[in-house]
């Protein structure tokens, strides 16, 4: 599906991002994995080249702009101009609005909420070149729902990339740039498989998820590659739902 495509796809050393370019490749895009963990996306890049995926690493801070300048020329420099675009990279501080630190509370806006505008802003440049391409926000039921106590800064900054999206949307139509959101729920990644071994705790965050089972990191991953295809080729400004009926109910 992917074929022909040139895609950026941010905090990918590690987790859902990870799973992502590995998916990517898989579908023939050729991938540029970022992220501040360099030694663990050089990792996966040289792993996913060495299966015979195109891939390369740039190391890359989503919050700086001259950064994300560095990933566009190493991009097209390896591949030529870019055509897709996965905002992944993000962070998780969990406390309730009475105790999170105005500290955290920044810096949760300024990964989640400043990186992501930053990337809609500079890779667009790359696009127009292009002749167009799909940007895929990474959000979260989160920024649809308040279901969850102790979610106030994280929820804050999801809801905000859903209206970003929505606002790059309308700024980037008229170039052939589609912008869409991406809302995952309840998802099993590497890094919380421990979480789920739990029966109790299991039960506890899948009580309103209709499926009554965490999503897997394919699932979310098959979604963006149908929003990052052209297959999704009459969507923009809109948000796809990963979680398993959770805001169904």
């Amino acid at each position: 599906m992917l074929a022909g495509k040139i895609a950026i796809v941010t905090g990918a050393g590690k987790g859902m991002g990870e799973i992502h370019a590995r998916e990517f490749a898989a579908q023939h895009a050729a991938v540029v994995l970022t992220d501040v963990d360099a030694v663990n996306g050089r990792r996966v890049a040289d792993e996913i080249s060495a299966s015979g995926g195109k891939a390369i690493f740039v190391d890359h801070d989503v919050v700086d702009e001259g950064s994300w300048s560095n990933v566009v020329v190493e991009a097209e420099r390896a591949f030529g101009c870019v055509n897709v675009l996965v905002n992944n990279a993000g962070i998780f501080i969990r406390d309730t609005i009475e105790n999170l630190s105005v500290v955290d509370f920044r810096r949760l806006c300024e990964v989640n909420v400043t990186g992501t505008f930053l990337g809609c802003k500079v890779v667009a440049s790359s696009m127009k070149r292009a002749g167009g391409g799909s940007i895929v926000n990474v959000s979260s039921v989160s920024g649809i729902v308040a279901n969850m106590p102790g979610m106030t800064g994280y929820s804050a900054t999801k809801g905000a990339i859903r209206m970003l999206t929505k606002a790059a949307a309308v700024d980037l139509w008229q170039h052939g740039i589609r912008v869409n959101s991406i809302h995952p729920g309840t998802i099993r990644t590497p890094l919380n498989e421990d979480y789920f071994s739990d029966p109790e705790k299991t039960r506890l965050i899948l009580g309103s998820t209709l499926m009554a089972r965490p999503g897997e990191c394919s699932e979310v991953s098959a979604a963006l590659i149908f929003l990052a295809s052209d297959g999704s080729s009459y969507m923009t400004g809109s948000e796809l739902v990963v979680d398993g009926g959770m805001t169904a109910v």
